[in-house]
């Protein structure tokens, strides 16, 4: 029992901090184009993140009229940079104080073995793509009937793993196909607009074991909200 305690204090903790970050993403939202999500395209994709996230609906509408009223003010910036053996990361966030947040990603590229870029060193190896997944064993409709349904709703791929669907959008696509998949009662492990990496860099264990530290301590900072890199995990 101190076993199962310890590790469901631990998820408590780590979703608790997958909601803050969340919600501060609804308040960057609601901030740029009102609290209406059918009139904030923005924000409607954030609602789908934070239900593909199980960020039960209650919390969301919360958190949205609590933004309709903030007076906080959050700034959105992107690092670039390397890990070990060169792995390229992007690194999204949202700050109230960029000296702050600029100094801790540096910190965590510093202690891990890899190094903070400049603007655009590496983003040439990403390209922005939407990303809906959708697990097998919860989904209501068959491979081949998913499949026309995403590709008709203006899909670019659909691909199948061991366990989920993966569906690519272009960015611009996006929330028309998850509205769609939406509509027919689909539920997603993950929707959002992601930088997709063209090229993949394998480490040894040494590597791995650093990389790994990498993300976890970049995942700590309350400031960080997205990461993505290219290497082969």
């Amino acid at each position: 029992w101190h076993n199962i305690q310890a590790k469901k204090g631990k998820a408590d903790a780590a979703r608790g901090k997958v909601f803050t970050k969340l919600g501060r993403e609804l308040l960057i939202a609601v901030k740029e184009g009102g609290p209406d999500p059918a009139g904030n395209s923005k924000l409607k994709n954030v609602i789908a993140k934070c239900k593909a996230a199980n960020m039960p609906n209650d919390t969301i509408n919360n958190a949205i009229k609590k933004a309709s009223t903030s007076n906080e003010s959050y700034e959105e910036i992107i690092y670039e940079g390397y890990g070990p053996n060169g792995v390229a990361l992007i690194v999204e966030a949202a700050t109230d104080n960029k000296n702050r947040t600029a100094a801790d990603v540096r910190h965590a590229f510093d202690k891990c073995g890899g190094n903070l870029g400049t603007s655009g060193c590496v983003s040439y190896l990403f390209t922005k793509k939407g990303v809906i997944v959708i697990d097998k064993a919860n989904c209501s409709i068959d491979e081949d009937s998913l499949m026309m349904l995403a590709i008709d709703a203006g899909a670019e791929d659909f691909g199948v793993e061991e366990e989920i669907y993966e569906i690519t959008t272009s960015p611009e696509a996006f929330s028309e196909v998850r509205e769609k998949l939406e509509a027919e009662g689909l539920e997603f492990l993950e929707a959002g607009v992601q930088m997709v990496p063209s090229t993949y860099v394998a480490l040894d264990e040494a590597g791995t074991a650093r990389m790994e530290r990498l993300i976890d301590m970049l995942e700590d900072l309350d400031d960080v909200s997205e990461i993505y890199h290219n290497w082969e995990e």
